[in-house]
């Protein structure tokens, strides 16, 4: 049992639920226990959905200029606290202390780029489109939004949405995932001193039942998701049956080719990183290089000898490449998806599995894994794996890698490696994914672009960041106005 209990932050107030029993959060690195979070019900997130309403009726009203002073003020508290920040992030999901910082600095962009809502969410008008008549367009907020969100981008991805939710006048609550709620808490330990009104931002911690009561409450107009496909469909599905609008970002199985020109000890290094890092636990890690004809044999031997001899540990300690998975369930389930792999006839050229840790023998680590020869009608080629686990395939020529990359059921992100424009432009034109990457292995948009996604990898219109994030969060509104002088000239 921990003596941190984790809370809720409802109406500008911070509560302990009452809810029993408690799930345990885990470094994944020790395997202690860090804190405890209970699994808010119904009736709690309807006392946030209320508070978020009422809030919602004064924030709207507030001028777009002023409802960004507190973003500014969250900015500068931030950056202030990022340090802090990204070791609660490391301890908490088991990413480097590297990886924790460049999270934060990704959510910090996110709230810089809602500062510019002024400018964002203006509307367009015409004047006489019939003789003294003018019609106009505006933007206007939706009411009491939810972000639903992942382990894996604990200070990050609720920074996708946050931000341009309060900024377009909306109220906000965030249910983080229970795996990691501690860098939440922290988060909204820091927007209480920003200075948002009461009921404007709330924290609600929970599970399956708490996704529920949220998707259903009659108050809460849109719903942002990130996590897995299943998921992402539930909750898109169950949004849409109660006329609600939704933003739902599922899973991946991110294909690299790598075309015989690249430059292969820059592509390796790159290719590691992306496949490797954060554990391979992000929805644009690289999980599948197609080699296109002589790039095989290169690629091969240098990522083989990259992914054998990666610093594995904890994430805090110095020189450590790559932290832990995330739990002991995802590291058994990692590992059966290796096995099945190999059943399916992949030759595991670098086996990751059944490798400790010095001094941190109970953690959820699993080594870089690279499977070769994988069978493209296999389920190891369809299943995103969401662990430091490299398919390694082969194509003859480009029209069959894109055919490869083209096959999949998701659409998350394509990249290849080439020294050749034309090819590069062929791939970033049939390549079917919402992000796209050229001589880059995590095609990871600014947050001043959408965050895009296709297929299996996306559910609704409008994604997360930018002017995306602000259509979503707003409603446009059409006002058609006559004003005469005197009516008899005008009829």
């Amino acid at each position: 049992m921990s003596e941190h209990q984790i809370r809720n932050y409802i109406n500008g107030q911070w509560q302990f639920s009452p809810t029993v029993p408690r799930l345990d959060v885990h470094n994944p690195a020790t395997a202690q226990v860090l804190a405890e979070v209970a699994l808010s019900p119904a009736n709690e997130v309807d006392a946030a959905a209320q508070a978020g309403h009422a809030a919602f009726l004064e924030w709207r009203r507030v001028p777009v200029a002023e409802r960004i002073q507190p973003l500014f003020r969250l900015k500068a508290l931030l950056e202030a606290h990022l340090d802090e920040l990204a070791r609660i992030v490391t301890n908490e999901c088991g990413k480097t202390y590297a990886e924790s910082v460049g999270e934060i600095r990704r959510g910090i962009e996110n709230v810089e780029v809602a500062c510019g809502a002024p400018i964002l969410m203006q509307g367009y008008n015409n004047e006489d489109i019939a003789r003294g008549i003018d019609e106009h367009m505006f933007r206007q907020p939706l009411g009491v939004v939810v972000a639903i969100t992942p382990f894996n981008f604990p200070a990050m991805i609720p920074l996708w949405f946050l931000p341009y939710a309060v900024a377009t006048g909306n109220s906000f609550i965030l249910k983080p995932s229970e795996r990691v709620p501690m860098a939440s808490e922290r988060l909204f330990e820091l927007i209480d001193q920003a200075g948002f009104p009461p009921g404007v931002l709330q924290l609600v911690n929970g599970g399956k039942e708490t996704v529920d009561a949220l998707l259903d409450h009659p108050l809460i107009r849109a719903y942002s998701f990130v996590g897995s496909t299943t998921v992402a469909r539930y909750i898109y599905r169950r949004a849409a049956e109660n006329g609600k609008r939704a933003q739902c970002q599922g899973g991946a199985k991110n294909p690299v080719v790598i075309m015989p020109d690249a430059e292969m000890d820059m592509t390796t290094r790159i290719m590691a990183d992306s496949a490797f890092g954060c554990a391979g636990q992000r929805c644009l890690a690289a999980s599948v290089a197609i080699t296109v004809g002589e790039a095989r044999d290169a690629f091969t031997e240098r990522i083989a000898d990259v992914a054998a001899s990666r610093k594995v540990g904890y994430g805090l300690d110095q020189g450590v490449e790559m932290g832990p998975v995330i739990s002991a369930a995802s590291k058994s389930r990692i590992e059966g998806l290796i096995e099945q792999g190999a059943r399916e006839g992949a030759g595991v050229l670098v086996d990751g599995r059944q490798r400790a840790v010095d001094g941190f023998e109970d953690g959820y680590f699993l080594f870089p894994t690279i499977l070769t020869d994988v069978p493209p009608e296999g389920e190891i080629a369809r299943t995103e794996i969401f662990g430091p686990v490299l398919s390694l395939m082969h194509a003859a020529t480009i029209e069959d890698a894109i055919q490869m990359v083209n096959a999949r059921a998701y659409g998350n992100m394509a990249c290849i490696f080439t020294s050749d424009g034309e090819t590069a432009r062929r791939f970033r034109n049939e390549a079917f994914a919402g992000n796209i990457g050229i001589n880059i292995g995590v095609a990871a948009p600014m947050a001043f672009f959408p965050f895009s996604g296709w297929g299996e990898s996306f559910f609704g219109d409008l994604h997360a960041q930018a002017r995306h994030g602000v259509e979503f969060y707003t409603q446009t509104k059409v006002v058609i106005e006559r004003w005469p002088r005197h009516w008899s000239r005008q009829f």
